[in-house]
């Protein structure tokens, strides 16, 4: 009795902290999300692995320090991101955030055009915190 006891609270604590890790990636999803619009290259940095991967919708893929130098220069300017249908799937120390998004933005000064996209973001738990490793768009 006391063996299945210990079972049945060790599986109920397993599920509490999977319950809270998820509710912390989709609050630090959509913080580093109002970053990238805030231009916010100090949270950028923190919430961002150094190999990461940021791909775009037309191909064209930036480094951290890329993605970073774009948001300071004004190369890229987030007017706003909207996350819609957000599914989260962690495994351990990595999680997979899908989502489709309207992204406003607009490149090296001109017009802000509004992107609807599918996107895959992963993220890599380091210590407590989630960091982006890799992201990846497709229009929808």
């Amino acid at each position: 009795m006391r063996k299945l006891f210990i079972i049945i609270l060790c599986f109920i604590t397993g599920v509490a902290n999977a319950q809270t890790d998820e509710a912390k990636l989709k609050t630090t999803i959509k913080e580093f999300h109002q970053a990238l619009v805030k231009k916010d290259t100090v949270s950028i940095n923190q919430q961002t692995d150094k190999a990461l991967s940021y791909g775009h919708s037309n191909g064209w893929v930036e480094t951290k320090g890329e993605m970073i130098k774009n948001l300071e220069t004004g190369y890229t300017s987030y007017k706003s991101i909207k996350e819609d249908s957000l599914q989260i799937t962690i495994n351990e120390n990595l999680a997979n955030a899908r989502f489709v998004g309207d992204y406003e933005v607009s490149l090296n000064g001109g017009n802000a055009v509004v992107y609807h996209l599918k996107v895959l973001e992963v993220w890599v738990k380091k210590g407590k915190r989630w960091l982006l490793f890799a992201r990846q768009a497709v229009r929808r």
